[in-house]
């Protein structure tokens, strides 16, 4: 077995469909998967879907046809928010997650990513403690009711920009905490990361027993050689810590998305123009240092100095 193959067994990595494609229609979605699957992904990001609005399983098998499986992502909106101080509107953000859990499991998917605890957008101000504390018992039970269909479910920790709730993998953490499940999971992305950790390296070693996505973005939205994030340091820290969860691989281009996407994710350029060569150089990229993993003599020490530092952190 070659150290390519060995490392593509070894890793589970999903790439964003949005990296290629802007939706899921047919006459673009099966060539994207072609693209994703041959790339040595294992799983799909797929973006937001209508439940109501989706074949689920026409999409099932396509994706089985591809040897693919996908990851849905849930959100909230206005009059459906987990965070409300009003129970009504708790109630109905509660019951779109629980609905976007089942849609999930038709569409032969094991794990639900996005950002469940309230409305994704350019914050007017700081979460209340009452409101993150609102948010954490509402998808701490979606979780739980998750997992006893067999879904994992994670929320994604976002920049100050797109959220003022869980900006840090502390903050994260305190989140599963007040949560009060014992399965809800924490995802990591570098892009944001890079906005709002000092260290993230620590952040990762920090949020580890509870991590299982981490997701590989650049600081451009580009390629993932192209910016100030040391992706392959990232990989090795989680990797020499011990990291056995997933991973995955972001990048967006207006070009690539639709206008309303590109708008509310305030993507204005177009650092890429082929979706699947990104994604192809992205996968050498992870497998590239994964076969650098054990670290090199010199990185012991390196990775002390970042224990060393995380227990500073701790104690501040």
């Amino acid at each position: 077995m070659t150290g390519e193959s060995a490392s593509r067994i070894a890793l589970d990595v999903a790439c964003h469909l949005n990296v290629l494609v802007p939706d899921l229609a047919a006459g673009t979605l099966r060539a994207a998967l072609d693209a994703i699957a041959a790339a040595g992904y294992a799983r799909v990001v797929l973006p937001p879907l209508d439940a109501e609005a989706t074949d689920a399983a026409a999409l099932r098998a396509a994706f089985i046809d591809h040897g693919l499986r996908p990851i849905t992502i849930a959100g909230q909106a206005p009059g459906a928010d987990v965070s409300s101080a009003d129970a009504d509107e708790r109630a109905a953000g509660a019951a779109a997650l629980r609905a976007s859990v089942d849609l999930t499991i038709a569409l032969g998917s094991d794990q639900m990513n996005g950002v469940p605890y309230g409305l994704f957008g350019h914050p007017s101000g700081p979460t209340s403690r009452a409101a993150f504390e609102r948010a954490a018992h509402e998808v701490g039970m979606v979780a739980d009711y998750a997992h006893e269909r067999g879904v994992t479910m994670t929320f994604e920790v976002l920049n100050r920009y797109e959220t003022s709730a869980v900006n840090t993998a502390a903050q994260a953490l305190e989140f599963v905490a007040a949560s009060g499940s014992a399965h809800l999971r924490i995802h990591l992305d570098t892009f944001h990361m890079a906005v709002e950790e000092s260290h993230m390296a620590a952040a990762v070693l920090l949020a580890l027993p509870a991590l299982s996505y981490l997701e590989l973005g650049q600081s451009g939205r580009g390629p993932l050689v192209e910016g100030s994030v040391d992706v392959e340091n990232i990989i090795r820290t989680a990797l020499d810590a011990g990291y056995t969860g997933r991973w995955g691989v972001e990048a967006f281009s207006r070009p690539v998305l639709s206008e309303g996407a590109a708008d509310m994710l305030a993507i204005w350029r177009s650092p890429y123009d082929r979706g699947a060569e990104l994604a192809a150089d992205a996968m050498r990229l992870i497998e590239r240092a994964a076969r650098r993993h054990p670290p090199e003599p010199d990185r012991p020490a390196a990775a002390a100095r970042t224990e060393e530092d995380l227990a500073l952190r701790r104690n501040e």
